[in-house]
């Protein structure tokens, strides 16, 4: 027997309230379609008439499998429910359902909104049977549910009995302050229940300022509530909310939840977790989290020879899912801790193959030693790692050679900064030589190593083709050493239109020689992949 667990996603309301997060309507729109694509089965698309871009959204949102929501909040008092121009605004999106939020902690009843609490009561009433009249799904947070609780049982009882009674198809319990810990979070959970409200018409709604978010859900589940609210990414106030895409696998790979409870996400969509995660990154001009759980970089990399040795025989030696389950990828990291098992495991990932005792191991990684030394990082530069490996196995094809480079930065008497770039190339006998400016379509400038990456994408002849869908997506700098004899490390993130993301390195005393040297990296390492062979 296996119960139906509703997933709720809440990232285009709670998840746009993150510091320096603001979605446009036709963002929204595109992350309602991933949402819709991967399986939730609600979709809160905002507070229709808080500002003009959740309006826009909803005057044209997409149609979807979701159950698309509007979220407001309980009517004020000294009005009725028909006359309350903020909840009309909400119910006038005509969405299928309608989320309010509504005070359950008398402090905040008495001292927030200045009122009764019964009167409190009556408004939460009210409005739920508004949205009932108005044929529509109805759903109540109680906010502040837990810290009311603790306060005064009785009265948060009272307050979520109150929009129950009223025909609320889901009562979502709300630890709004994101403080309560998973033990709390099950006994109040369950004393809910126990007070009649079933757990199938139970959810939970939980921050993550503990840490615990994904957490406390597990435990109200485990308690018995049966819809669960989180966002993508865990985006949301302060420290964010319940991560969608760490607790969706955990519901489907895990016991219990694997064997008694159903969610609307497919095995075909949870493949596609990481491709959805990283496009809200992308939306946000964010780098992705390395260390995110099942679908960061780092979360199936194995850096230790023990550990390369063990996988190469049995990967559920040191993992705890196959990595292609959420669209990840296993990574054998090179370093100066490396041994020959790593070695070969990584150049195996790449396509190389080398037999155990090839001399040319021992080159490698004596050649790994000594650049590490010299300040690179191939830990974290796994195709700078490949070009390496290439590179003493003589398997680095030749594609073009750079003649040489020039940049040049201009700061105008207007306060106005350019950066040029001139990269001269030569691919069999042919010189070619591009220029760029660092400018972007503002006017604004965006620096001399973006001059320099211009310049080199601009004309690559016969392979211009195939770097085209290639940009820039995260650029780190590291000062290994200090003083006068001070080493750059530039480390640049690189991805394509495949959706095929990697890593570079360069080191330089110069900061813009060890960019270029990154940047023909990653040029080299694409077209490796494309070419093949010149």
């Amino acid at each position: 027997m296996t119960d139906r667990l509703y997933l709720f996603d809440t990232t285009l309301r709670d998840g746009q309230q993150t510091q320096g997060v603001q979605f446009s309507a036709s963002e929204k729109t595109q992350i309602a379609l991933a949402l819709d694509a991967l399986g939730v089965d609600y979709i809160e698309g905002g507070w229709p008439g808080a500002n003009p871009t959740d309006s826009e959204f909803f005057a044209s949102a997409p149609q979807t499998r979701a159950t698309m929501t509007a979220f407001g909040m309980t009517k004020r008092s000294g009005r009725s429910a028909e006359n309350d121009e903020v909840l009309a605004g909400v119910v006038n999106a005509e969405t299928p359902a309608v989320c309010l939020v509504g005070k359950t902690h008398d402090f905040h009843v008495t001292t927030a909104l200045g009122i009764s609490l019964e009167e409190n009561l009556e408004n939460i009433r009210a409005s739920i049977a508004h949205l009932g009249a108005k044929g529509r799904e109805a759903l109540f947070d109680a906010e502040h549910f837990f810290d009311g609780y603790k306060a005064n049982p009785d009265y948060a009882l009272k307050a979520v009995h109150a929009a129950y009674g009223a025909g609320a198809r889901w009562i979502v319990l709300c630890d709004t302050n994101g403080g309560t810990l998973p033990a709390d979070v099950y006994r109040m959970t369950k004393a809910v229940i126990d007070s009649g409200i079933p757990g199938d018409h139970l959810g939970i709604h939980c921050h993550d300022d503990t840490g615990n978010a994904v957490a406390n859900s597990l435990a109200a589940i485990d308690a018995g509530a049966r819809q669960v609210q989180g966002t993508l990414n865990g985006l949301g106030e302060r420290c964010g909310n319940t991560n969608l895409v760490t607790l969706i696998p955990t519901l489907l790979l895990k016991e219990p939840y694997k064997a008694t409870l159903k969610t609307g996400v497919s095995d075909e969509s949870l493949h596609g977790l990481l491709k959805t995660s990283r496009m809200l990154d992308d939306i946000l001009n964010r780098v992705p989290l390395r260390s995110a759980p099942y679908i960061g970089a780092s979360a199936f990399a194995h850096k230790a020879g023990l550990h390369a040795s063990a996988i190469l025989k049995d990967p559920s030696t040191y993992e705890h899912i196959p990595p292609e389950t959420v669209g990840n990828a296993r990574v054998i990291p090179m370093s100066n801790q490396a041994g020959q098992s790593n070695l070969r495991a990584r150049l195996v990932s790449a396509g190389i193959e080398v037999a155990a005792g090839d001399p040319a191991l021992g080159r490698i990684l004596d050649a790994v030693k000594a650049r590490e030394d010299q300040g690179y990082a191939y830990d974290g530069a796994q195709a700078s790692f490949e070009l390496l490996a290439r590179r003493e196995l003589g398997l680095s094809p030749a594609f073009f050679e750079v003649q040489r480079y020039r940049v040049t930065v201009e700061r105008r008497a207007d306060r106005v900064t350019m950066s040029e770039a001139v990269v001269e190339v030569k691919i069999g006998a042919e010189k070619m030589m591009s220029v760029s400016d660092s400018l972007d379509e503002a006017g604004s400038d965006r620096g001399p190593v973006n001059a320099l990456s211009k310049a080199l994408a601009k004309d690559l002849g016969p392979y211009q083709a195939v770097i085209d869908d290639l940009h820039l997506v995260d650029f780190k700098v590291r000062i290994t050493q200090g003083g006068t004899e001070a080493v750059t490390r530039v480390i640049i993130d690189s991805e394509d239109g495949q959706g095929r993301r990697w890593s570079t390195v360069g080191v330089s005393a110069n900061i813009v020689d060890a960019s270029f040297e990154a940047l023909l990296e990653a040029v080299n390492w694409k077209l490796i992949r494309d070419v093949g062979q010149p």
